[in-house]
């Protein structure tokens, strides 16, 4: 763990430079232009939502429809349950980290410890860190927190070789209130061609807005158990899901042989229908 000149356990960005700009300047401007640029409208401000990952030039659009419902609330929003699948490191449950904050070009980000120690408590879940050390699917996703939020923490949890019913378990011990949200990082397909991709990211997303976790296979997602999580809680707390954004590499900056696929997803409070008079 790298120490801060304050003497806090700091992670430092490990894909600045390659999955996005590492100049302060040229990513606050490629973030704006991605929130500018966003599809979709959420109901209601978002609960949680689901992100892709991947290189900004590949995910960043849709990251953007992700993240902007977000603005309405930047100053009531005081914690970020970030969750995201390992793709370096196999190992078994939750990896947690005992990093003070971490940092990205934009700035430092504190880490909830309190909540991370209430985590520490599940059997499942443990202080892992190489499973965060090089791990991007967390990391990608703080600048855009850092441009639609005023002052928060974040819960970082990367997921390993964990049944999706621990992951929910996990998810609902930090439930709170308005002020705790949820990002679950995960893109969709994997290296189909164009309309192969379009079709299962399509079954993926009907699946997603049904909250209907067995209906997402593994090569559906790379995401997949985080979401499978997420939807179970979901489907406990009575969220309704919105896909806000559905496209791959193709549409952005690859071409359509092997691409792939990514969604931005909202979850927010059931609407409640009118009485009968």
């Amino acid at each position: 763990m790298q120490p801060s000149p304050k003497g806090q356990a700091v992670r430092p960005p490990v894909v600045a430079g390659a999955f996005y700009p590492e100049t302060p300047s040229r990513l606050n401007r490629l973030v704006d232009d991605f929130l500018s640029r966003a599809l979709g409208s959420a109901p209601a401000a978002p609960k949680a939502v689901i992100a892709p990952h991947a290189g900004y030039d590949y995910s960043g659009p849709i990251a953007g429809s992700a993240f902007r419902p977000w603005q309405s609330r930047r100053s009531q929003i005081k914690r970020v349950v970030l969750i995201g699948p390992s793709h370096r490191v196999a190992f078994d449950g939750l990896a947690l980290t005992r990093h003070d904050a971490w940092q990205s070009p934009l700035g430092l980000v504190p880490v909830d410890l309190e909540a991370v120690e209430m985590l520490a408590r599940l059997p499942a879940a443990k202080f892992f860190e190489e499973a965060h050390a090089y791990e991007h699917c967390l990391e990608v996703e703080l600048a855009f927190l850092q441009k639609v939020l005023d002052s928060f923490s974040i819960v970082p949890i990367v997921t390993g070789d964990v049944a999706p019913e621990v992951v929910a378990d996990a998810l609902a011990l930090l439930w709170g209130g308005d002020e705790t949200v949820y990002v679950i990082s995960s893109d969709l397909s994997h290296y189909l061609d164009y309309a192969s991709a379009q079709k299962l990211d399509r079954h993926t997303a009907d699946a997603i807005e049904e909250l209907a976790p067995a209906k997402i296979r593994h090569h559906q997602a790379c995401g997949r158990t985080a979401i499978q999580g997420f939807l179970q809680v979901a489907e406990q707390k009575k969220l309704e899901a919105a896909t806000l954004d559905l496209r791959n590499s193709g549409d952005t900056a690859g071409g359509y042989d092997r691409v792939v696929g990514y969604g931005a997803f909202s979850f927010t409070a059931a609407s409640t229908p009118p009485k009968a008079a």
